[in-house]
């Protein structure tokens, strides 16, 4: 896919989910993508920096298990 026709589709996706929306809908569904964009960034910012290359790593696991043995480590 070409990066116009990304913007493209992105954009007709947009329309659709904000059609027949009251305002504050639109705004909320906004922050809950914009949301999900951050946290997207974040699991691929921990990827890059705590699991390597390694692409079959199960990220919530890692998190998960991750903090776990650092709380007992604490204890």
């Amino acid at each position: 896919m070409q990066s116009c026709e990304l913007v493209t589709l992105v954009s007709s996706i947009a329309c659709c989910l904000a059609k027949d929306r009251t305002a504050d809908e639109i705004e909320l569904l906004s922050c809950i993508f914009s949301q999900l964009g951050d946290t997207l960034e974040t699991i691929s910012a921990h990827q890059a920096l705590c699991c390597g290359n390694d692409k079959n790593d199960n990220v919530n696991d890692d998190i998960f298990f991750g903090y776990q043995r650092e709380r007992r480590r604490e204890r």
